[in-house]
C-alpha cells in the first residue's frame, strides 16, 4: 500500500503534468519529487512515468497504481470511521423489518431524525407479510420488526411490545354480487366468491394469507394496496383496514358489508432480540414506541383514489 506522500506525489503529477510544477503543489524541492518518483518505479520495478513526452504523465501502470492506491485509501479511511463508530456504542448497520401492512411513507420522517444523530449507521428497511415478519427476526434477517402480527414466537431472548390494534372493514366493489347482498353476510354466501389475499412471505410449509377460508377460491397478490385495487375493480372480496379505506367507502368506491362473524382487531406487534445491543437498536425502539408515531404506523395512510 502506497503512504499518503506517495499517493499525494502521483496525483499531483498527474494533475500538473510537470516534476517541478508538482513540488510547488507539494511544497518540495524539484529534485526532491524526480528522487522520490524513481524510489517509487524501483519500489515496484515498473515503470510509472512516461517522461518521453513534454508533458509528464503516468504510465498504464502509473495509472493502474494511482487508482488502486486511491481507493485503498478511502477504504481505509471508512474503516476507521466505522471502527471509531462501533467503539462508539454504534451498530455497523441496522436492518428493520415491517410487515408489509405499514407503509415505509410513515417512517420517513423518523429516518431524518435519525441522518440527524450522523451515527454512520447504515439502515436497511424492508418488509415481509404474517409469518415472513416474524421469521425474518428469528432468522437473522432483522434486527427489529414493526407491524407483526398474531402472538410472538418462541425466539430466543426475544423482546416485544404492543404497537395496537387494527380494525378491519369487510369490503366488495358495488359492481361486485355481493354488494346488494341481504345482511348480514353468512360464511356459506362469501365461500361461493372469490377472496383477494396478500400472499404470506414466510419460507416454510403452511404459509397462509390475509382473511382466506377453507375452499374458498382465492387471488393472491403481493400487498395490501394490490389488494385493495383489486377489491375495488371488483375481482374478489375481503378484509381490509379499514382507516386506509375510509376515504374509498366514503366516496362510494368500496362498500362495506356487515358480517355475521366480525373479525376481531389485530394486534401489531414491535419486536426485537434482547441479544442485539446497539444505540441504533435502542433510538429506534424508543421511536416506536412514541403513542404519536405507533398511532400512525397502525392507521397507516388514507388511500386515494388511484
Amino acid at each position: 500500500m502506497l503512504s499518503a506522500d506517495e499517493l499525494a506525489l502521483l496525483e499531483a503529477i498527474e494533475r500538473s503534468g510537470s516534476l517541478s510544477r508538482a513540488a510547488a503543489q507539494l511544497g518540495k524541492a524539484p529534485s526532491t519529487v524526480s528522487h522520490a518518483a524513481r524510489q517509487l518505479e524501483a519500489r515496484f520495478d515498473a515503470l510509472l512515468f512516461d517522461r518521453r513526452r513534454y508533458r509528464l504523465q503516468l504510465t498504464p501502470a502509473g495509472q493502474l497504481l494511482a487508482q488502486g492506491a486511491a481507493q485503498m485509501s478511502q477504504e481505509a479511511a471508512r474503516l476507521t470511521r466505522r471502527v471509531k463508530q462501533v467503539a462508539g456504542g454504534w451498530e455497523d448497520r441496522l436492518w428493520i423489518v415491517t410487515d408489509e401492512l405499514l407503509e415505509v411513507d410513515t417512517l420517513l420522517p423518523v429516518v431524518q431524525a435519525f441522518d440527524a444523530l450522523q451515527s454512520g449507521v447504515s439502515l436497511r428497511i424492508t418488509h415481509e407479510v404474517l409469518g415472513g415478519t416474524w421469521e425474518a427476526l428469528r432468522d437473522g434477517r432483522a434486527d427489529i420488526v414493526v407491524g407483526a402480527t398474531n402472538e410472538p414466537p418462541a425466539i430466543a431472548r426475544l423482546r416485544w411490545t404492543e404497537l395496537g390494534a387494527l380494525d378491519w372493514v369487510f369490503a366488495v366493489s358495488p359492481r361486485h354480487a355481493l354488494a346488494t347482498a341481504p345482511e348480514p353476510l353468512q360464511r356459506e354466501a362469501v365461500l361461493a366468491h372469490r377472496s383477494v389475499v396478500v400472499a404470506d412471505t414466510s419460507r416454510q410449509a403452511g404459509a397462509r394469507g390475509y382473511g382466506t377460508q377453507g375452499g374458498q377460491p382465492v387471488l393472491a397478490v403481493p400487498s395490501m394496496l394490490a389488494k385493495v385495487r383489486a377489491q375495488r375493480a371488483g375481482l374478489g372480496v375481503g378484509w381490509l383496514p379499514r382507516h386506509r379505506v375510509s376515504g374509498l367507502l366514503a366516496r362510494g368506491e368500496l362498500v362495506e358489508k356487515r358480517m355475521a362473524d366480525p373479525r376481531e382487531p389485530n394486534t401489531l406487534y414491535l419486536a426485537w432480540r434482547g441479544d442485539h445491543d446497539g444505540r441504533a437498536l435502542a433510538w429506534w425502539v424508543e421511536q416506536f414506541q412514541q403513542p404519536r408515531l405507533a398511532r400512525r404506523l397502525v392507521d397507516g395512510l388514507v388511500m386515494d383514489g388511484g
